[in-house]
C-alpha cells in the first residue's frame, strides 16, 4: 500500500524528450522544444521544483519561473527573442 503524497509537484520521468510533471492529479509534459532552457539542465535542476501559487512554478536553481498555462498550451506563449 502506497503511502499518501507530500508533495503537490514532482517529475515522474524525464528523457531526452523532456519530462513529465505530476501535478495535483494530472500528468504534464514538458518538451524540450517547447522550453529550451531545460534540456542542458541536470536531473537535480529540475526536479527542483517550487509552486510559489496555483498557477505559477519555478525551478530555484534554474531561476525559471513559468506560468501553468505556459506548460499546458505552449502554442498560446511563443518564445520570442528580439534583436539588440
Amino acid at each position: 500500500m502506497l503511502g499518501t503524497s507530500t508533495s503537490e509537484i514532482e517529475v515522474s520521468l524525464a528523457s531526452n524528450k523532456g519530462f513529465w510533471l505530476l501535478l495535483d492529479d494530472e500528468e504534464i509534459f514538458v518538451a524540450f522544444s517547447e522550453f529550451p532552457w531545460f534540456k542542458q539542465a541536470t536531473l537535480d535542476e529540475i526536479t527542483t521544483i517550487e509552486r510559489p501559487g496555483k498557477n505559477h512554478l519555478y525551478w530555484p536553481l534554474l531561476d525559471v519561473d513559468l506560468a501553468l498555462e505556459s506548460i499546458l498550451d505552449p502554442s498560446q506563449f511563443p518564445l520570442v527573442a528580439k534583436r539588440a
